[in-house]
């Protein structure tokens, strides 16, 4: 068994083929050179000082498994059954894919001193001293990204401007009636924030805009997306999709026999919405390699069909998402946006399919098992807060 991946997908593929009896050899690659650690705390207590590190807390040699660190993969000879690696070929009997996103690099960006991502551990140690000595900070895209270090940069005392492209934060992610908002939530904060703004050019000190406004930025951090880390398989005959990520069947399996993908870098089919999803969230990463491994291992074919889930830290607010909007055809308020706590549902045809909750943890679990349940929601009911969640149902 070979795993090719060491962030939270692929330990955690790794360790559930232990878990469900896998008694063969299992190696696990990784490309970087770090023990496997988890990224959430990247953003945060890693970027903050408040941590050294994020180590998985797994002893992978009382597991038996083999950690091959530092190493780059660069293609799969699906007829020799073996992956070419740069310290030669490594052999295997069941593959498993798991090497996650990486992040989109603004055009022209790429080796400028003072432009930093955030993604590796590497990259939050080249940013500590960004917020140590409180330099003018630059963030471009206000996505999730964006808004976590834009939070953590205020919090270390940073001058922060925010450079989105889009009319609003989270043009990608949630609708412009949520998103607006949340867009308060930077000027709150104390972060400058300024959409349809296009980023021209960076010059030492300074960001230009398309519009020629130039901001000064002592550091800038590009967070402008992430696509699935599958370059290294253009040359093999795994079946990949227009965003580039592997293309899984509903048991994670891929076009070639053998060969498993999971996380950020693989899309799935969904029953539950009918369509397929491409999710770049901790959560998929976590369920995901539990039905890699029973589909290995078993005999009873398990189908993955996840309501994704995933939450963010930013400006003093806890918020957390479940399901897939993209279907709805109603929207349900629960409370006032411009308030401390409230929640959006999205219904369709009743049923609830997605929430976006901010300070409201008893509405994002019952709402998950509602979404589950597709137990249809009075609309009236769903949109008073004093009202449980669960006791909005038809």
């Amino acid at each position: 068994m070979v795993v090719v991946g060491a962030g939270m997908a692929g330990v955690q593929s790794a360790v559930a083929l232990r878990e469900q009896g896998w008694t063969g050899r299992v190696t696990l690659i990784g490309a970087e050179p770090h023990q496997p650690y988890d990224r959430p705390p990247l953003s945060k207590a890693v970027l903050l000082g408040k941590a050294d590190g994020s180590a998985f807390d797994i002893d992978f040699e009382a597991l038996g498994i083999e950690l091959r660190l530092g190493l780059e993969v660069r293609g799969v000879r699906s007829s020799a059954h073996e992956i070419d690696t740069a310290s030669g070929p490594v052999p295997y009997d069941v593959l498993v894919i798991a090497t996650g996103a990486e992040p989109i690099m603004l055009p022209g960006s790429e080796g400028v001193p003072g432009v930093h991502l955030l993604r590796t551990l590497d990259d939050a140690a080249r940013l500590r001293p960004v917020l140590d000595e409180q330099h003018d900070v630059v963030v471009v895209g206000a996505g999730w990204i964006g808004a976590e270090f834009a939070t953590a940069a205020r919090e270390a005392g940073c001058a922060v401007t925010v450079v989105e492209a889009a009319d609003r934060p989270l043009a990608g992610t949630v609708p412009a009636e949520v998103a607006v908002p949340m867009a308060q939530w930077y000027a709150e904060s104390g972060a400058r924030l300024l959409t349809g703004a296009r980023v021209a050019r960076i010059e030492p000190g300074q960001v230009v805009l398309d519009d020629g406004t130039r901001i000064a930025a002592g550091a800038v951090v590009v967070g402008i997306g992430a696509r699935p880390a599958t370059a290294w398989l253009a040359e093999s005959d795994i079946e990949r999709g227009p965003d580039g990520a592997v293309v899984a069947d509903d048991r994670l399996g891929t076009s070639l026999p053998d060969v498993y993908a999971v996380g950020d870098c693989a899309s799935f089919p969904s029953r539950r919405y009918g369509e397929r999803l491409l999710v770049h969230h901790w959560d998929n990463a976590l369920q995901g390699p539990r039905t890699v491994a029973a589909n290995i291992i078993g005999e009873t074919p398990q189908s993955y069909d996840p309501i994704p889930y995933f939450w963010s830290e930013q400006f003093g607010r806890f918020v957390q998402y479940a399901g897939h909007h993209a279907s709805a055809d109603t929207t349900v308020w629960r409370g006032d946006p411009s308030g401390a706590a409230w929640s959006v549902c999205w219904l369709r045809e009743g049923a609830l399919v997605a929430l976006l909750t901010v300070a409201r943890p008893r509405d994002l679990a019952q709402g998950r098992k509602l979404i589950g349940s597709g137990a249809p929601l009075d609309p009236q009911r769903a949109a008073d807060p004093s009202i449980p969640l669960k006791s909005a149902t038809l």
